[in-house]
């Protein structure tokens, strides 16, 4: 092996997490355009839950059977100070992107596709409670996943689990608030690439990337590279579907990369001081051991 190759291996070692959590990303931007073209064609959403967690679980459970922390800142340093300004430019970044519209920059005429919006509604009040439920079911869903992890190491098996009770508990609620046997039916082929690819790729394999990566870098690192899924919908939304874009998303967009940066930088920095703080220590330990070996060797 060269000397190029060898660099490029260690490379890819030490930014593998970064490029999987990138990729998980990219994957899931491409799901919600999916679940919005499914929607729009009239399937029911607690159907596409249960079907999405049903095919997840089916597909990793043979992996899982045949194969088979919370984050700490030291607020004093830069490095720490680094991650807390990324966190908090990444959130105010998102936050731009949703809240503030600014000038309209006009669609592309010649985008490739157009998603009819029947799906949209004018509930605000309601809308934004559900959406910071789901902020903060998702944020301790990360801290779970790395605590678990740390105790039951099996992670193609917590995939598993996830998928299969994920599809159980959907499925009860599912009978419960919708009476029509017709809405289990799939009336198309958009729907059926959906719920394959949401099952497939979103429920199997980049949850097991997720667990991967966080009993690797820990959940705030897994959930930092969230900002980046919503960078991606607005661009994909304006270039390839043809919708209007915002001086505000722009703005938001810029932010997010820089706390992005930051946030990256410090946790780097911090792994990096960690790992030079250990090395001394165990340099010492090897030396006293050599000497203490060496003392009974001359005694004897």
């Amino acid at each position: 092996m060269t000397n190029n190759e060898q660099t490029f291996w260690v490379v890819y070692e030490k930014f593998k997490p970064h490029l999987f959590m990138v990729l998980v990303q990219v994957a899931l931007v491409l799901q919600y355009f999916l679940v919005e073209a499914s929607f729009n064609n009239g399937m029911d959403p607690h159907v596409f839950v249960t079907y999405r967690h049903a095919i997840g679980g089916i597909v990793v459970l043979p992996f899982a059977y045949f194969l088979e922390r919370l984050e700490a800142i030291d607020v004093k340093s830069p490095r720490g100070l680094a991650k807390i300004v990324g966190t908090v430019l990444s959130l105010t970044g998102a936050l731009i992107m949703i809240l503030y519209k600014g000038h309209t920059i006009q669609s592309l005429k010649g985008a490739p596709f157009h998603l009819g919006g029947k799906m949209a509604h004018n509930n605000w009040i309601k809308g934004t409670i559900l959406t910071v439920v789901s902020c903060i079911s998702w944020s301790l869903w990360y801290i779970l996943q790395a605590i678990i992890v740390k105790k039951y190491p099996a992670k193609l098996s917590l995939t598993a689990w996830i998928n299969c009770i994920g599809a159980a508990q959907s499925a009860v609620f599912t009978v419960l608030v919708q009476r029509k046997p017709r809405a289990w039916f799939l009336t198309s082929s958009v729907e059926l690439c959906c719920i394959l690819y949401a099952g497939v790729i979103c429920g199997g394999l980049l949850i097991y990337i997720q667990i991967w990566t966080m009993a690797q870098k820990g959940p705030v690192f897994v959930s930092m590279f969230n900002p980046l899924g919503t960078i991606l919908v607005s661009m994909l939304a304006y270039f390839v579907l043809g919708e209007q874009l915002h001086i505000g998303s722009i703005l938001g967009v810029l932010i997010v990369i820089m706390g992005l940066y930051l946030l990256v930088w410090g946790k780097e920095a911090d792994r990096d001081y960690k790992s030079q703080e250990s090395f001394p220590a165990h340099v010492e330990e090897k030396d006293c051991k050599t000497q203490i070996q060496t003392s009974v060797t001359e005694e004897a």
